[in-house]
């Protein structure tokens, strides 16, 4: 898989844009890659996916390049293990609306909401 021409984070409208040599090119919602993040503990290795609840308003406050292959995101609630590789993050772009279809109804039949709750 190449590797992106251009990733960029907008801040203010919490996207991380992404562009592959081919052409293609994905505006990812923070949301959508902190809720489908690779890590082991959203992705459940051993068990079903995590519905993770809560981050309409996540950000992120760092990108750290990991080797030649992928892009590790610190997100600004903490979570930071999840490695998010070109082959990922195409995958992640192709699969937007469908996925995030997905999580939408996941999160409707849990009764969840992308509202973080206020305690």
């Amino acid at each position: 898989m190449d590797a992106p021409t251009d990733i960029t984070l907008h801040q203010k409208s919490r996207v991380l844009e992404v562009e592959y040599p081919d052409g293609a090119r994905y505006e990812l919602p923070l949301e959508y890659l902190r809720v489908y993040s690779p890590s082991a503990e959203v992705r459940g290795h051993g068990g079903p996916m995590e519905l993770v609840t809560g981050k309409r308003d996540v950000g992120v406050d760092k990108i750290e390049p990991v080797g030649n292959y992928a892009i590790q995101l610190h997100f600004d609630d903490g979570h930071n293990t999840g490695i998010f590789s070109w082959e990922e993050l195409r995958e992640l772009g192709d699969n937007y609306e469908a996925n995030w279809k997905e999580y939408l109804a996941r999160l409707e039949q849990a009764e969840a909401s992308r509202d973080q709750t206020r305690h």
